[in-house]
């Protein structure tokens, strides 16, 4: 298994910008989602539940505060 690649914050900031990427929050937790997401980001339940719909030429950019 690889590992993931680490970004700056600034390239994320260009990527989603851009729309050529999805921010997603990685707390499964909803509450933790509500209380720490970034604006933009989509929960990790979400993500899980649209999974199939999703872009596979959209990077996805995980992160937890």
């Amino acid at each position: 298994m690889t590992e993931p690649e680490r970004i700056s914050p600034k390239e994320v900031y260009e990527k989603l910008k851009a729309g050529a990427a999805i921010l997603v929050c990685a707390y499964e937790d909803d509450e933790k989602f509500k209380a720490l997401h970034l604006d933009g980001a989509i929960s990790f339940n979400e993500f899980r539940s649209n999974l199939p719909s999703l872009s596979k030429n959209r990077e996805m950019v995980f992160y937890c505060a």
